[in-house]
């Protein structure tokens, strides 16, 4: 997953009134991004990953390592990965 932004509003919600739908200030204050590196097994359905301050190739190296380290040495994997571009690579090993 790209960056995910941990936004705070600068106002509170102003409560609901009868008649009237809750409002909800569209102002907010970024308080920087997290990027999450998940992977999905799908014949467990266990699902993890790391949550990281940057998006780099050694964020994803160490994350695949640590992944691969957790199979057998025989273990066949098919990893799927989106490119951030909308581009999607599969490899087999």
């Amino acid at each position: 997953m790209t960056g995910i932004q941990a936004p705070e509003r600068i106002a509170l919600s102003l409560p609901i009134k009868p008649g009237k739908v809750e409002r909800c200030e569209f102002e907010y204050v970024r308080h920087g991004t997290q990027t999450l590196i998940a992977h999905f097994d799908v014949v467990t359905g266990m699902v993890g990953g790391s949550i990281v301050n940057t998006r780099t190739e050694p964020d994803f190296v160490s994350f695949l390592d640590c992944l691969l380290r957790t199979g057998a040495p025989a273990m066949r994997w098919r990893i799927i990965r989106d490119n951030l571009d909308g581009t999607v690579k599969s490899t087999d090993g």
